[in-house]
C-alpha cells in the first residue's frame, strides 16, 4: 500500500494526526502520552497505528541519534478536506461539495492552511481530476 493515495482519515487516524499537527514531529512514546493514553491505548496500540498510517503514507518516520520520530504528511488542510468530501460521498451523497466555503469565516483554519485548501479545491475541480476521480 504504500506510495498509494490513502483515502479519508479513519477517527483514530485523524486523533493521531491531530496530535502531530499540534506538535510537530513526535516519538511514538510522546505521541502515545499525548494521544494515546487519554484514549486508553496501550504503547503497542499507538505504534500498530503509527505504522499502519505509515504504510498508508498518513505519517513519515526519521531516525534521529536512533530515536524514530514520527511527522505527519499530510497538511491539516488537506487532512480535513479528505475527511469533508468523504462525509459529503458516503453521507450526503454530494460529490461537488464545496469545501472551502465550509471552513468561511470560521478559526478552524490559519490563513494559510485555507490558501492551501483553495489551492486544493482549484486543482481538484480541474477538469483533468475530474474525469479522474482523484483526491488530494
Amino acid at each position: 500500500m504504500r506510495g498509494q493515495r490513502a483515502g479519508a482519515l479513519n477517527p483514530t487516524e485523524l486523533r493521531v494526526m491531530k496530535g502531530l499537527w499540534a506538535r510537530g514531529r513526535l516519538s511514538a512514546r510522546e505521541l502515545h502520552q499525548a494521544v494515546g493514553e487519554p484514549a486508553g491505548w496501550s504503547y503497542s496500540t499507538t505504534r500498530t497505528n503509527l505504522r499502519r498510517m505509515e504504510a498508508k503514507g498518513f505519517v513519515r518516520r526519521d531516525t534521529f541519534h536512533r530515536l524514530q520520530l514520527y511527522e505527519a504528511c499530510v497538511s491539516r488542510a488537506a487532512g480535513l478536506a479528505r475527511l469533508v468530501r468523504d462525509f459529503a460521498d458516503r453521507v450526503l451523497e454530494v460529490e461537488d461539495v464545496p469545501v472551502a466555503s465550509m471552513f468561511a469565516g470560521t478559526t478552524a483554519l490559519s490563513q494559510s492552511e485555507l490558501a492551501e485548501l483553495e489551492k486544493l479545491v482549484a486543482r481538484e475541480s480541474s477538469p483533468r481530476r475530474k474525469r479522474r476521480g482523484r483526491r488530494p
